[in-house]
Parts: C-alpha cells; structure tokens; sequence
C-alpha cells in the first residue's frame, strides 16, 4: 500500500495513529491549548525521550513515520503542535492564514512544555524539530530558554530562502508591508482555488510522491490541520528572528550539542544560513544533501530517509547515550 512503509522493525501505517500513540493536549503558561501525541517508551530499559516540533503551517501527522521509528528503538516520543497551527486554534482573522505576534510566544511555550516534560518522561532529553521548529529551537537555545542535552535539526530556516538581499534591506521591506496593510494579511498567493495544495508544491518539498500525498491525505481526514500562507506579520518577525541568529556571539554560546540536516536544493530555507550556523556553533555536527534531497528530508526517498535516520542514531548514540 502507498501509505506504508517498511519501519525499524516491520511496516508502518503513516495514515493512521500507532496502537501505542496517545494523543491528548496540554497547556502553555496563559492558558492556551496545543495538542500533543505521545508514544510511552520501554520501561525495563529507556532509550531516552524525543520531543518533536513541526514547521510553519505543518502537523505532527506528517511525521508519524519517523516519530514511530523513534519510538521502536526505544525511545518515548512526544510531538507537539505550535500555537495557532493545525489543532491548536488560529491566531490571525481566519482559519488558513498563520500568524504571530512574536517568534517569543513559541519559544516561551517551548519552555514551558519543556519543562513539564522533563519531569514526565525519563532522559536523556532530546528536542527534535523541522524549518520553523528548527528555528524557535535554536532561538531558545541562544535564549537561554531551556537546556536539552541534544538537539536534532530538520532543514531548520535558520535563514530564509528569498532575495538576495541584505538582511536588514529584506527585514526593513516587511516592516513597511505590515505598516501599509493588515499584517495579518496572506503575505502570498495560496492557490488558484482556496483550501487545494498549490501547484508545484510537491517540488519544492520531497522527492516522493506517496509521501508527499499522505499530507493530502491527513487534510481531508482532519480539516482542521489545513492552513496556507503566513502573515505579513509573520514574515516580519521571521527576519527579526533570523537577525537575532545572525548576531555576533549569539550562536557562539550555545553549548548544546546540535545536529543539522541540511540541503543545498532547499528552496525554503536557507542551505547557506545552515552552513554559518554549523561553523559558528560551538558543538555542531553536519550532515549535508545535495539535489536529492527537497526541504522535507525526513519524507524524503527511502535511500535519503535511511541515511538521515541513521545520521541521527549515530549523533544521539554519542552525545546523547542511554543513561
């Protein structure tokens, strides 16, 4: 079937909820309700635990092949919306647009989840995230926000890919957009026929088809994940963020040991960003792709998800060994 592929140990529905998931919702520090879905790990002998984050506009669903894979070698795995995407509520004036008022709201979220979580489940503590997830990681991190003892980067927009502009230039235009209109406005077209995936889309993120549908897929069931386009205001505080990175020192004090997975055909985030970052970070361990890898590199091609799972184990196995 397309929908299944052969996991750590036997196959893997990526359009249904594992028999050992539970999927329930816990709360930011104001009150706010963000879903969460977890996976109990082994209690005679604990890998560890995983919490993952999505990106912009995405939804745990679309990882539940790599996050069962996780919890088959051991580990306890937990996933977790953003506020204002997919089933925890909306934040700009409609239902598809994502909006935020700052970067800061997530990365506090992230804290306080995290140190919730912490006490829940046993260590060591690994956080997980993709593109925008991977960003508000590294931001809580230069944050000072919290202290995992490993980080697993996704593609992280570390940097935008646009114009090639200066950052300030880049950064100054979207303050002047969110000025002149609504900026909570769509910040670009969605499609010629609202709610449908835009043409060409499937390019810009993985090689495989079947994967790239099991998103379809997961929208129809559950409409509410859908959403389009970000917010001029989104779009604003993402080059203000992105400038916070770029600081001189910023990166430099991050001691947590970070991997990043990155590809030089990144057409949504910056493959250049990701390679400052790595060099800047104190603790850092690369892993690259070329044209073979799209954006979405943990729903990429088998060949590439083989190789970007195993890149992982290594990392974790070394800087994150089994207490």
């Amino acid at each position: 079937m397309s929908e299944t592929t052969a996991g750590l140990t036997g196959v893997i529905d990526r359009r249904a909820i594992p028999s050992a998931a539970r999927e329930s919702t816990w709360q930011a520090a104001d009150g706010h309700v963000l879903r969460r879905i977890d996976w109990a790990g082994q209690e005679e002998a604990p890998r560890g635990s995983i919490l993952f984050f999505p990106g912009r506009g995405d939804t745990y669903e679309k990882y539940l092949e790599t996050l069962e894979q996780w919890h088959r070698a051991g580990w306890h795995v937990t996933a977790s919306d953003w506020r204002g995407q997919a089933g925890s509520g909306r934040l700009g004036k409609d239902e598809v647009t994502g909006h935020i008022d700052d970067f800061s709201t997530w990365t506090h979220d992230l804290a306080h989840v995290w140190k919730q979580w912490i006490a829940e489940v046993p260590g060591p503590h690994v956080i997980a995230g993709h593109s925008m997830g991977g960003h508000l990681i590294m931001r809580a991190l230069v944050d000072g926000l919290f202290t995992p003892d490993a980080a697993v980067l996704s593609a992280p927009m570390l940097g935008m890919n646009g114009p090639p502009l200066p950052l300030p230039l880049l950064h100054f235009v979207a303050k002047l957009m969110t000025k002149v209109g609504d900026p909570t406005r769509q910040a670009w077209k969605w499609s010629e026929k609202p709610g449908e995936l835009p043409i060409g889309r499937a390019e810009l993120l993985t090689h495989d088809a079947d994967r790239y549908a099991d998103e379809s897929w997961w929208r129809e069931h559950r409409p509410e994940l859908v959403m389009g386009p970000a917010s001029w205001g989104w779009v604003e505080r993402a080059y203000a963020s992105w400038r916070a990175l770029e600081a001189p020192g910023a990166l430099e004090k991050v001691t947590t040991p970070v991997l990043i997975i990155s590809t030089s055909a990144d057409r949504l985030v910056s493959h250049e960003a990701n390679l400052r970052a790595a060099r800047r970070l104190p603790n850092c361990t690369l892993v690259t792709f070329g044209n073979e890898a799209h954006h979405e590199i943990l729903r990429e091609v088998d060949e590439v998800r083989d190789k970007t799972m195993r890149a992982i184990a290594d990392f974790l196995d070394e800087v994150a060994p089994a207490q």
